[in-house]
């Protein structure tokens, strides 16, 4: 890949009359990204507890969770056209677990992919060939080779 990529969101939360100071003030906010969606997001109501949070809206630790996992498919699904494979669907329920660092700090500490591919037609892959395809993919993902979070991939 040549050249620099710039990848823009917009996070914007505004006060809605709250005290603020006493920390009991709305969480939820919104992502507005380059191409006009718009997100609601909030923090996770396992982190700021309701009303303060919105459990309808995407936290950031889901969005990163879901980041890796539409990485590693995106990457997955150019690799199998690539192979010849032809891809029906692709489901991932990825998992994003909390932990501490060595200092006491909260982080997400692993993320397990657990992706289910449908393949139709032929040639169909071999286990090996899927799991040689997962392994490439997570290779090249740019967001997996951007964090120090433990990443497995779990293929069901």
């Amino acid at each position: 890949m040549s050249g620099a990529h710039e990848y823009t969101a917009t996070v914007r939360w505004k006060r809605n009359g709250e005290v603020f100071s006493d920390r009991r003030y709305s969480r939820a906010h919104v992502w507005a990204f380059d191409g006009g969606i718009e997100v609601k997001a909030s923090a996770s109501p396992l982190v700021v507890r309701a009303p303060f949070s919105d459990a309808q809206a995407v936290d950031p630790e889901e969005a990163f969770v879901a980041s890796v996992s539409s990485c590693h498919m995106l990457f997955f699904l150019d690799y199998a056209a690539q192979g010849k494979f032809v891809v029906d669907a692709y489901e991932d329920v990825a998992t994003g677990t909390m932990g501490k660092t060595a200092d006491g700090r909260d982080y997400v500490a692993t993320i397990v992919l657990a992706p289910r591919v449908r393949f139709s037609g032929t040639p169909q892959p071999e286990p090996a060939a899927i799991a040689a395809l997962h392994e490439r993919a997570h290779h090249d993902c740019f967001i997996a080779n951007s964090v120090t979070t433990e990443i497995e991939i779990r293929p069901r």
